[in-house]
């Protein structure tokens, strides 16, 4: 009998056991099935994202924010008790307005869209299964994860063609205080004996939004107040354009007055990475006077 008994209690735990395990499968399948609808409905913008970033330079910076999104997303960690009532109705609907959004700009092919979506997908599942609180919480690297893609082809040329004018004029100005013979035809420096071409390339639009991009990272992680989160944020703008500024300038001082071929290929790259270095560090001092500036006017208490 008490062979029985016991074999008994065996089978109803196997029993039990067996059901929790199929709630359990049943209450994940929903998920799973999600989880892999959009994973198929994401996987061209997802695709086309990545060769973007390997292939273009104007989006090379998507290399360096990606993988820091992923690490902030991991630092910061899912916070208990996140999720409110209501909540998933509300990912709910942004999901679908995600979906939508991806089928319209699939019809209309607009990448810069469809990417967004993408990202907007994401924001939606964080809603849905953790809440406002954690969306709050990772308001940073979903900032990254947007930064990384590329602007629309329209907007790059409506922003680059007026950055290349300021550089032209800046470097032009430069120049003539350096006693160069110098005339600007717009986005032309002509020097004796050389014309400069500030292209499109040489617009400065790579570096600004690799420098705001670094800027709102540096803010978040270094800054605490967001008066002066935004303040570097601003700072920086002129600095950039200023940057490049001189970069022309550089450029036709050296083809000037040492040799053209530093107008053209490794020496030209080179300066302009040597330049972006100063506007990092730049970057650093406003980072340590935003940081300085906290500290000595802000009340303690506030920084709690």
């Amino acid at each position: 009998m008490l062979n029985t008994a016991v074999l008994g209690s065996g089978a109803l735990t196997a029993r039990f056991s067996g059901w929790r395990q199929r709630a359990k499968w049943q209450e994940l399948g929903p998920s799973v099935a999600i989880g892999v609808l959009l994973a198929i409905l994401f996987y061209r913008p997802f695709v086309t994202l990545l060769r973007d970033w390997w292939q273009q330079p104007d989006a090379g910076h998507g290399l360096l924010l990606a993988p820091a999104a992923l690490w902030l997303f991991w630092r910061e960690g899912l916070r208990p008790h996140a999720r409110e009532e209501g909540q998933a109705a509300i990912g709910a609907t942004m999901l679908v307005a995600a979906v939508v959004v991806r089928y319209a700009s699939g019809l209309a092919v607009e990448l810069f869209t469809m990417r967004a979506s993408m990202i907007g997908a994401l924001i939606a599942l964080t809603v849905y299964f953790y809440g406002m609180r954690q969306l709050r919480r990772w308001w940073l690297p979903f900032t990254l994860l947007l930064l990384s893609i590329p602007l629309p082809e329209l907007v790059t040329q409506a922003l680059a063609l007026p950055l290349q004018f300021k550089a032209s004029q800046m470097g032009a100005a430069l120049l003539e205080t350096r006693h160069v013979p110098v005339r600007l035809s717009g986005n032309v420096i002509r020097i004796p004996g050389h014309d400069l071409f500030v292209t499109e390339a040489c617009s400065g639009l790579r570096s600004l939004t690799a420098l705001l991009s670094t800027a709102i990272l540096a803010g978040a992680l270094f800054l605490r107040r967001p008066v002066t989160r935004v303040a570097l944020v601003v700072l920086v703008i002129p600095v950039a354009i200023a940057i490049n500024g001189i970069r022309v300038f550089l450029t036709g001082f050296l083809v000037y007055y040492v040799s053209p071929s530093f107008g053209t290929g490794f020496m030209h790259v080179t300066e302009g990475w040597l330049l972006f270095l100063v506007s990092l560090g730049a970057l650093a001092v406003f980072v340590l006077l935003g940081s300085y500036a906290e500290r000595r006017f802000v009340p303690i208490s506030q920084h709690a």
